[in-house]
């Protein structure tokens, strides 16, 4: 597709000397106000270039851009030179892009083929899947649909939290007050109904911690019992998992965990050692970052147990090994920034010079409304319920309003879940929230039901028409019918997803691709309402048929981008 902007600063810098092209085009605006153009330029910059009045140099710009034919008028306003671009020329080109892409449109090249890692949602084993989790999920997810589509090849990991003193405290609850019967029925409910008992009773007996710092140190030496029961409560706990990723349509390449990563852990310490890196504090390995005004990097406790630090360390180094990535994503919560500037700088003391390749895609917390979340409290909201219930909401509308489907139950599920997870990525990612009920499921305003509605809205105005849109070609049609400010306005805005989504993928933000496919809805909508679609008029109404063809399209893929389906009938 015809790159605008590029175009514009070419013919720019015809008119302007001493600047470069690149230099013009990123001083080159879209106007917030239609009016003033579709595009425009300020001259501020250029009258100490140029020793001329800002105004004036606008005039002359306006002067000569004037006999271009990429533009309908060229006129300047003050300092500014606004440009009004050939709407028939423009709707053309935009038109016959999307048709040629279909499915692909908005797709780049951009990577090239190169491989990005992204590690998301990372549930801990034998805890519940609660709503806490679902920001890494989705959030990491729709990253990993964009590297895709911007041309990268992206392995997607699921670094499961399988390790660490948390399973010495559930193998020591388990052999304590467990039954295997209650586990094998309902795992994870089970299991946490454990975890916060040895919590309540280590409260009142310190020593039951120092049990399980004992029962871990046997699961990291191999012991058969210690590693039989932690095989077992992660295969439970995977079962579940697996269940909720189905429902939300998620899937991954590697679930190799923390654990995976416990062989390689020697030679990294030996490593540190070798460089000088190590020192003991109070019988403890830390790696000093007083330099870099951090708190020490624990790399091992006294008693010789791994942490988390250690295993990231080890899992950077495997993966640059294994996949020689060109970027290595993490997304995971904000509260742990100190966690990855710490490992981070580690790497880089270790002179891995990748380490600056190594990105942590930080995000906002959620909470309850009667306050944090807290596993070891029992205090949490379990995500399969979520979306069960939204779902059954779901459901509940389809019938009462007589949504026209051939299948309630399967659009409930595209809808309901779609709600949640569009209404996940519907705000800048790094926002806090509180969760409630009443918002998640309500489907009223700028929703994902709104955005699927829109497209089974556009689906069903292509079916009435009976055309078959492959054999309408916009060099064929007379597109002076969807010139009109309503059509002109969704034209831009579908000419603008493929640098959304470029966008979208440098910021790992989704909530720019959400909020732009909620745009192009609200677009379509203000032309199905404005214009007549299907007139008697041939002409017009193929015209209108591509344009609400090309819409359609477009909130597909970006919906696709979100990993939200769009349903036809609504």
């Amino acid at each position: 597709m015809i790159d605008i902007k590029k175009e514009i600063a070419g013919l720019l810098s015809g008119c302007i000397d001493g600047m470069e092209a690149a230099e013009i085009e990123a001083l080159i605006e879209i106007p917030t106000d239609p009016s003033l153009g579709d595009y425009a330029f300020p001259c501020f910059r250029l009258a100490k270039l140029l020793r001329k009045a800002p105004p004036l140099i606008a005039a002359d710009i306006a002067s000569s851009l004037g006999g271009s034919g990429l533009f309908e008028k060229v006129q300047n306003v003050n300092a500014y030179v606004n440009m009004f671009i050939d709407r028939k020329a423009f709707a053309a080109a935009t038109l016959s892009e999307v048709a040629a892409g279909g499915d692909d449109f908005g797709r780049s090249d951009i990577g090239g083929g190169k491989t990005v890692i992204v590690e998301y949602s990372s549930p801990n084993i034998a805890k519940p899947f609660h709503i806490g989790h679902i920001r890494s999920t989705v959030i990491g997810n729709s990253i990993y649909k964009l590297y895709d589509a911007v041309g990268y090849k992206v392995v997607r990991i699921n670094h499961l939290g399988d390790y660490g003193t948390q399973f010495g405290k559930m193998i020591t609850a388990y052999r304590r007050w467990g039954c295997e019967e209650d586990v094998r029925r309902e795992p994870i409910k089970t299991l946490l109904s454990y975890y916060v008992k040895f919590h309540e009773e280590a409260e009142k007996d310190p020593s039951l911690e120092d049990e399980a710092r004992e029962t871990f140190a046997r699961l990291e030496h191999g012991e058969k019992e210690e590693t039989e029961l932690w095989r077992w409560f992660r295969e439970e706990s995977l079962k579940e998992f697996s269940r909720v990723y189905d429902m939300m349509g998620i899937s991954f390449d590697s679930y190799a965990g923390e654990s995976f990563y416990s062989d390689k852990m020697p030679a990294v310490l030996e490593e540190l050692r070798e460089k000088g890196l190590l020192q003991e504090s109070q019988g403890a390995q830390i790696v000093d970052l007083s330099q870099w005004n951090m708190s020490p990097a624990l790399i091992t406790k006294s008693d010789g147990s791994s942490l988390y630090i250690t295993r990231d360390i080890a899992a950077a180094i495997y993966r640059k090994e294994t996949y020689d990535f060109e970027k290595n994503i993490y997304v995971v919560a904000s509260q742990q920034n100190l966690h990855f500037q710490q490992w981070f700088k580690v790497l880089e003391l270790m002179g891995r010079e990748w380490y600056k390749d190594c990105v942590h895609v930080p995000f906002g917390l959620v909470s309850l409304e009667e306050g944090t979340m807290s596993t070891r409290k029992g205090r949490v909201v379990f995500l399969e319920e979520v979306l069960r219930r939204a779902v059954e909401k779901t459901r509940e509308i389809i019938i009462e309003k007589g949504v026209n489907t051939d299948n309630v139950d399967e659009t409930a599920k595209t809808v309901g879940i779609g709600a949640v997870m569009f209404q996940e990525l519907s705000n800048n990612r790094i926002k806090d929230y509180v969760f409630s009920w009443d918002t998640v499921l309500n489907f009223d305003g700028e929703t994902g039901p709104y955005v699927q509605y829109t497209h089974a809205r556009a689906c069903s105005v292509l079916r009435n028409a009976g055309a078959d849109i492959s054999k309408l070609s916009a060099r064929d049609l007379d597109l002076s019918y969807v010139c009109g400010d309503a059509a002109y306005e969704l034209v831009k805005l579908i000419y603008r997803f493929p640098e959304i989504v470029a966008d979208a993928a440098e910021k790992y933000e989704p909530s720019v691709v959400t909020r732009h496919v909620v745009d192009i809805a609200q677009a379509f909508n203000k032309f199905y309402h404005d214009e007549h679609i299907l007139t008697k008029n041939e002409d017009e109404k193929n015209a209108k048929l591509l344009l609400t063809y090309a819409a359609m399209q477009t909130i597909r893929n970006g919906l696709a981008l979100l990993g939200i389906k769009a349903p036809e009938k609504m």
